[in-house]
């Protein structure tokens, strides 16, 4: 397998793998700290995504941190391909939830005019948006380990 930037193991992946990690926390921190999240099911559904994405990306960051120490770059053709079943699953899942989210969001809150807490209208929008960012990061990701199975 080819060696270059993203591939598991390196301080590229290592910054992937945390950035994913950050902003899905974001995400469900912001969402969270809203009272009624939990009556729309797009909300939840975004949460529960984002949450699967902070326990995937932890994960593979913490693996990627112990390889760097080590000094060795992860190139198993079985693990990579572990890789990218998770990879693509987490970012299938992530932005289906941040597009509903999305849609909730300007439906509820641009088109009808239902907010009237305007603090969390902005949470909701501030949600979604660093789930757009999350799952920005982890589409990278996930094409690195194709781009990479497929090389090796």
């Amino acid at each position: 397998m080819k060696d270059f930037a993203g591939t598991p193991g390196t301080l590229t992946a290592l910054v992937l793998r945390i950035s994913q990690c950050i902003f899905a926390a974001g995400s469900i921190a912001a969402m969270a700290t809203t009272s009624t999240f939990f009556n729309f099911t797009a909300f939840c559904y975004l949460v529960a995504s984002m949450g699967l994405q902070v326990i995937w990306s932890f994960g593979l960051a913490l693996l990627d941190a112990y390889s760097l120490v080590q000094r060795k770059v992860l190139n198993n053709s079985i693990l990579v391909s572990l890789f990218v079943v998770g990879d693509w699953v987490t970012a299938t899942l992530s932005l289906a939830a941040a597009s509903a989210s999305a849609g909730i969001t300007v439906l509820l809150f641009q088109d009808v005019e239902h907010c009237s807490y305007l603090k969390e209208c902005e949470k909701y929008q501030i949600s979604v948006a660093l789930a757009f960012l999350s799952w920005g990061a982890i589409a990278i990701s996930s094409l690195i380990m194709l781009w990479l199975l497929a090389a090796g």
